[in-house]
């Protein structure tokens, strides 16, 4: 679905070249749910914008779909195949009624009138957003606006969805709606690439890529690299809450199983424990 072959990005300016990213080699098969972290700077974002072909490779390749996004003929098929969410709504939001924001994407598709009705009606009910379709988005939170932006990509029916800090700006409520939406879909058969600094939701997916200096320096499951907590530490990320209390009490001599990554684990594991 997905294939890098000596990625690399490097952004040009009077100041000096900076090399954003720096020889990725990765394949992601259709279908699966990968989370992509690293701290700022560590080339993450740039990564989203080459899955859609926003960004092309300043070197190497990036093949979406067996399309190669450096030819300037595929870029329409690419960007058909690749829906994305960014962290700001209010940056996606071009129309004045919620309704007509979800059919823009497929206004410029040319899609037929009657089938826009048809997805735009069927993506607003998918995020629980129907009885606001006649709403002016700036009426609606932030999380409402998020929804909004996931029922536009919905829409298209793209293979692919991309979300690049979806949840950055929301409250604790509105995260874990969005997060339950991305599962939902991935559920349904959609390749979700998922960037976040939230460590609690990038364990919700099958394969982790940790970035750092435009590298992918791991590339595992969220079992193996979250509850490795002195890496993490190392790194300057905070390990998922259950993972690092019950390394804490690993340390006070508590018997747990190693690798523990959820808080309903440590439950049963303190339970065992008496």
């Amino acid at each position: 679905m997905i294939r890098a072959e000596k990625l690399r990005h490097v952004y040009k300016s009077s100041s000096g070249d900076k090399v954003a990213l720096d020889g990725l080699n990765f394949s992601i098969a259709a279908g699966e749910f990968v989370a992509i972290i690293g701290t700022n700077g560590s080339g993450k974002s740039t990564l989203a914008k080459h899955f859609n072909a926003l960004l092309l490779p300043t070197d190497g390749k990036i093949f979406i779909d067996g399309l190669d996004t450096s030819q300037e003929e595929n870029l329409w098929r690419v960007r058909e195949n690749v829906g994305m969410v960014f962290q700001n709504p209010d940056s996606e939001i071009v129309a004045a009624i919620v309704e007509d924001d979800v059919a823009f994407g497929l206004e410029n598709l040319g899609i037929a009138p009657e089938k826009i009705r048809e997805r735009v009606d069927l993506a607003l009910d998918a995020v629980n957003m129907t009885d606001y379709k006649n709403f002016a988005p700036n009426k609606l939170s932030g999380g409402q606006k998020q929804r909004i932006a996931i029922a536009g990509v919905i829409a298209m029916r793209t293979k692919i969805i991309v979300f690049d800090e979806p949840t950055a700006m929301l409250d604790p409520q509105g995260r874990r709606e969005i997060l339950e939406m991305v599962k939902r879909l991935h559920a349904q058969g959609k390749t979700i690439i998922y960037i976040t600094h939230f460590m609690e939701e990038a364990a919700q997916a099958q394969r982790v890529f940790l970035m750092e200096g435009g590298k992918i320096i791991r590339d595992d499951t969220p079992r193996e690299i979250f509850t490795d907590v002195k890496e993490m530490k190392r790194l300057g990320f905070n390990a998922p809450v259950a993972a690092e209390l019950a390394e804490r009490l690993r340390r006070k001599k508590f018997k747990l199983p190693p690798k523990i990554l959820t808080a309903e684990e440590l439950a049963e594991a303190l339970l065992k424990n008496g």
